[in-house]
């Protein structure tokens, strides 16, 4: 049972007492000592192999390089062994590992996804959790109930406050989802949980502007800064530090002056009490390397290229328009405004934040490949550039409406297609929800999570290494302290040689 908890701005004199706060309510989930579903538990280990995916095929891209360097420069903290660095097994301090770690699983933008009234990459809460379960020596089964209290705060979170309507980035969701998840997993309570959750807000509300534009290589490191923060503030909070209060609700609060102001109202479900947690079970994953709104039009490009050979020419191509939900035609189509998503010259993670680029490629290609989709030579080609400037998108109400349903067998991120050819024929087709979507035509299970860690760990991951990885990870739930170091995987290059340009530390 879901209980729905009403959220407004309270004015200072109205002394809104904790039990009516919204940072409270998530502390007293994050301290419910319910147990983990045991399709919870095994979608819990399908995201770790999801995360060990993409972060082993990243670790050679500066974004990693940089932060690795950074985390190898603060050595094991005190009161603790100390957390796992991926892809090179030596450790740091957990707050520096949940922030290399963090930059790792998020630079590809290649895993999961959770859309609703916001938006969220729910797995960027495991680099922290874990990090924090090595170092304080925690059990797999520890680590699960964290994990699990992770998903289900962010995923309530994104289905009731919009933030990305007043520009405030995603990441102000993964904050205090972290701190939850970490006080689940290492048995705190609910005093000390609500002061960190309350100072991992606080923390971690800034400008969607690393989202806009010229996107840079922030966009990789917000979520590590969450993870990171939410790490610090759960340490200050153990120490009997106090956050900002009430944090969400107060006049000055983040309510009242970065999100709806002062009248908003908010309605925000939650488990009742002895409910299990379950919200991991309503996100889904990637299987290309693309923000998310762009995985079900990769699948209709990849079709149309089989369909219909003629529209990847642009010479017989006169326009191709695609009809989408808000979210997709305003933030990553061509009513962001932003000429940078018809640059040849723009970065990878604009790239990736255009729909006109990653539709023109899949078309053309018929496929699309976490490197050589982005490569400059491949957003340069003369013909792919002609075809792209010929791809606009427009907003659709019923792709919107369905984009916004609560009804998960009509919540949709596709839309409609209309390429105009030059002769006058039209091709139509429509997508809903991308081929690895839990109702997709293809959706995936262990097997595709699996072929997804092996395909990206070719020729850097040995065999017997992924192996030994996958065992320990599938044993989740048993695995005792000693064993959680397991829970990372070793490059078979030297990941180090290379280096880093010498900042600071």
């Amino acid at each position: 049972m879901v209980e729905i908890h009403p959220v407004r701005v309270h004015r200072s004199e109205e002394n809104l007492p904790r039990s009516g706060q919204l940072a409270w309510k998530i502390a007293e989930v994050a301290t419910d000592p319910v147990g983990v579903d045991d399709d919870v538990a095994d979608m819990v280990i399908n995201r770790i192999i999801d995360n060990a995916s993409v972060a082993i095929a990243s670790l050679s891209r500066a974004p990693i390089v940089a932060a690795r360097a950074q985390a190898l420069s603060h050595p094991v903290s005190v009161n603790g062994r100390g957390a796992t660095l991926f892809g090179i097994g030596a450790k740091s301090s957990p707050e520096w590992a949940a922030w290399a770690n963090g930059v790792a699983v998020r630079e590809l933008d290649y895993h999961d996804t959770f859309l609703a009234a916001d938006y969220s990459h729910p797995g960027d809460n495991i680099p922290p959790i874990l990090a924090v379960a090595q170092h304080t020596g925690a059990s797999g089964a520890d680590l699960l109930r964290g994990i699990a209290t992770g998903y289900e705060i962010q995923v309530d979170l994104v289905k009731a406050i919009c933030l990305h309507k007043h520009k405030i980035d995603h990441v102000a969701h993964l904050g205090p989802s972290a701190a939850a998840g970490i006080g689940t997993l290492l048995g705190l309570d609910a005093e000390t949980i609500f002061q960190a959750v309350g100072q991992a807000l606080h923390t971690t509300t800034a400008t969607r502007q690393s989202r806009k534009g010229e996107i840079s290589t922030w966009k990789a490191h917000a979520p590590a800064f969450a993870g990171k923060m939410a790490v610090e503030a759960v340490d200050r909070a153990m120490r009997g530090q106090t956050s900002p209060t009430p944090i969400y609700e107060g006049e000055d609060g983040v309510i009242a002056w970065l999100l709806d102001g002062p009248d908003a109202r908010y309605e925000v479900p939650l488990p009742a009490a002895g409910e299990p947690k379950r919200a991991i079970l309503d996100t889904y994953t990637k299987e290309h390397s693309a923000e998310y709104q762009a995985q079900a039009w990769i699948d209709l490009a990849r079709r149309l290229n089989a369909a219909h050979p003629e529209v990847t020419d642009p010479a017989r191509v006169e326009s191709i328009r695609i009809h989408t939900s808000h979210h997709t035609h305003y933030v990553i189509g061509s009513g962001a405004n932003d000429p940078q998503k018809y640059d040849p010259a723009a970065s990878r993670e604009t790239l990736d934040h255009s729909i006109p680029y990653i539709f023109t490629v899949a078309l053309q290609d018929g496929r699309w490949h976490h490197v050589d989709s982005y490569a400059p030579e491949r957003a340069s080609r003369a013909d792919t550039v002609q075809l792209w400037h010929k791809v606009t998108t427009v907003e659709d109400p019923e792709w919107t409406r369905r984009y916004h349903s609560l009804d998960i067998s009509e919540k949709a991120f596709g839309g409609r297609v209309e390429i105009t050819l030059a002769d006058g024929t039209v091709i139509i087709d429509e997508i809903a929800v991308a081929d690895a979507h839990p109702l997709g035509a293809r959706p995936f299970t262990r097997e595709q999570y699996i072929g997804k860690l092996r395909t990206l760990s070719a020729g850097v991951v040995k065999d017997a290494e992924l192996d030994r990885f996958l065992d320990a990870v599938q044993r989740l739930p048993e695995l005792t302290p000693d064993e959680l170091d397991q829970l990372n995987l070793a490059a078979a290059v030297d990941l180090l040689a290379a280096g880093s340009p010498k900042g600071l530390f």
